[in-house]
C-alpha cells in the first residue's frame, strides 16, 4: 500500500502548488505520481525513491527552464488601451499640445500632439504613439503645412 502514500504526497504537493504557483511543487507532485506508479508495479522502497529523484530532477532540469522562458516573454496580444498604440486615427477636433479629439477604431478619444509645436487640423490622419490615461498621444502621418 505504499502507492497510496505516494498519491497522498502528490495531492499535498499539488495543493501546495495551487497556493504558491511556483511550479516546483507541481513538478514534485508529478514525481510523486511516478513513484506511486513504480510502487504500484511492486518495486521496493529504494526503487521508488530513485524514481522519485529521477522524475524530480528531470522535471526541474527540463520542464522548469522552458516554463520560465515562456512566462518571461511579453504577451503577443495587446489588450485594452495598449491595443490602440500604433493604430491610425482621424482628427475630429484640432489637436494641439494640450487638447484635441481623434477617432481610433471607431471610438472617440481625447488627444494631444506628441510634438508640442504641432497643431494638427481636422481630417488629418495621425498615428497613436502612446496612451496616457484617457488621452491618445498622436503624431501626424504626413507633413503638416
Amino acid at each position: 500500500m505504499p502507492w497510496l502514500v505516494w498519491l497522498l504526497a502528490a495531492a499535498a504537493l499539488g495543493a501546495a502548488e495551487f497556493f504558491t504557483l511556483t511550479l516546483v511543487f507541481g513538478l514534485l507532485a508529478g514525481a510523486a505520481l511516478v513513484a506511486a506508479v513504480v510502487a504500484g508495479v511492486g518495486v521496493g522502497l529504494l526503487g521508488q525513491l530513485v524514481a522519485l529523484g529521477l522524475a524530480a530532477v528531470a522535471g526541474l532540469a527540463i520542464v522548469r527552464p522552458v516554463a520560465l522562458r515562456h512566462m518571461a516573454q511579453a504577451p503577443l496580444v495587446h489588450e485594452g488601451s495598449d491595443a490602440l498604440i500604433g493604430k491610425r486615427a482621424e482628427v475630429m477636433q484640432e489637436v494641439t499640445a494640450t487638447h484635441g479629439l481623434v477617432k481610433v477604431s471607431g471610438e472617440e478619444w481625447s488627444a494631444r500632439a506628441l510634438d508640442e509645436s504641432h497643431v494638427i487640423p481636422v481630417g488629418a490622419l495621425v498615428d497613436v504613439m502612446e496612451i496616457e490615461g484617457a488621452t491618445a498621444v498622436v503624431y501626424p502621418r504626413e507633413l503638416l503645412p
